[in-house]
């Protein structure tokens, strides 16, 4: 999935990157403060896609001495930055100029290039959240697009899906403020519309940094996991059950599992040890998301004949 996640990030950065461009250029023009805004949204999306490749390199760095679980945790640390400058540049600085435009309104001007750049940026970036969503779905999820989120350990996947989604909402506010300054002669609309987009990615930043700061706190795998473990503990015929299976996500595609094990007391010692190098290799084999496997028996074997 790695490379699914840069592809839908480095596709969302090329386009955002051009749309801001353009988004500034349509504001020197027409001095539409919504337009700002979205020059400002799409500014800090670019920056933000360019802090998860940063990332997604530094947790693509090997074991070593001092971190013998890898550095996949970084992906996570670097999607909490993304949040914050979700909430403080583009929120934070969104609201701020809408204040400023609702206190003090200014008539549009050459408003047709405002419907030319919303309408671009539009197309840009449907394409760029269907970029991000067909990657998504690549990884298996089958559940509806926000529970997946929800549910989903990759970070730079859900982040690129919120920020497109984001943007496209904004994208509408902006249409609507625009159209109704100009039809209500409301100028306030438009800054009415920058507050409002704000607001928004406000909201998606919060959203954002809860789901990472879960994945930095030490989550557990999805359920789903946890059962097929069980599931191929109890088909061994030497285990009794796994009435402990704990997980943890060291990155999006890595995770330890500890699991106790309740051995036959019958089987000897060293059946035992078989029996736990052979039960660590097909857990990994079925599920290669599980880099490491850690065993404890629940009970001492019975002593060799």
């Amino acid at each position: 999935m790695a490379g699914n996640s840069k592809f839908a990030v480095y596709a969302a950065l090329a386009g955002n990157l051009a749309i801001a461009g353009v988004k500034l250029a349509a504001f020197a023009l027409t001095g539409a403060s919504a337009m700002l805004t979205e020059a400002i949204h799409s500014a800090v999306d670019t920056g933000n896609q360019a802090l998860l490749l940063f990332g997604m390199a530094r947790a693509a760095r090997p074991p070593d001495e001092t971190h013998p679980f890898g550095y996949g945790m970084e992906l996570y640390f670097w999607s909490f930055v993304v949040a914050l400058m979700v909430f403080a540049l583009g929120g934070g600085v969104s609201i701020y100029e809408g204040a400023v435009k609702i206190a003090h309104p200014a008539e549009i001007e050459n408003v047709w290039v405002n419907y030319l750049v919303l309408g671009s940026a539009i197309a840009f970036e449907s394409a760029s959240f269907f970029v991000a969503r067909r990657e998504f779905r690549k990884d298996g999820a089958t559940a509806s697009l926000f529970r997946s989120i929800r549910l989903s350990k990759d970070p730079s996947i859900f982040a690129v899906l919120l920020e497109d989604g984001a943007a496209l909402a904004g994208l509408a506010i902006a249409l609507v403020g625009i159209t109704a300054s100009q039809a209500f002669a409301f100028p306030q609309a438009d800054g009415i519309a920058s507050v409002s987009i704000g607001l928004l990615l406000v909201a998606v930043a919060a959203f954002l940094a809860n789901e990472t700061r879960s994945l930095l706190a030490g989550e557990a795998a999805a359920p789903e996991v946890r059962r097929r473990i069980c599931a191929l503990a109890a088909a061994d015929a030497r285990v009794v059950s796994a009435p402990e299976v704990l997980t943890m996500h060291f990155g999006p595609h890595e995770i330890m599992a500890a699991i106790t094990i309740d051995f036959d007391d019958n089987i000897p010692g060293h059946e035992v040890e078989r029996a736990a190098r052979e039960l660590s290799a097909r857990i990994r084999a079925e599920m290669p998301s599980i880099t490491r496997v850690f065993l404890r028996p629940l009970k001492e074997p019975a002593a060799s004949a």
